[in-house]
């Protein structure tokens, strides 16, 4: 692990502190944890972002079921 020092305000500090009793674990696991989060999210919001940017699909001939049909259409070899 690497040693990391931050600063908290008051009312942080406190909070941290009773959750750590309340939770039975270290204020520097719960900071752990809280970092764990956040990159959680950051990377979860990257994959979506990735996603959303990808082209979409929409039929040449302008079938709108396509969606439930593709296996017929594409048999049919009409792309």
């Amino acid at each position: 692990m690497v040693r990391t020092q931050i600063q908290l305000t008051e009312e942080q500090a406190r909070g941290l502190k009773k959750l750590s009793a309340e939770r039975g674990v270290s204020m520097a696991e719960l900071v752990r944890q809280a970092v764990e989060r956040i990159l959680e999210e950051d990377e979860w919001k990257e994959k979506w972002r990735r996603v959303l940017a990808m082209p979409t699909f929409s039929s040449p001939l302008g079938e709108t079921d396509v969606a439930e049909e593709h296996d017929k259409y594409l048999g049919e070899g009409r792309w």
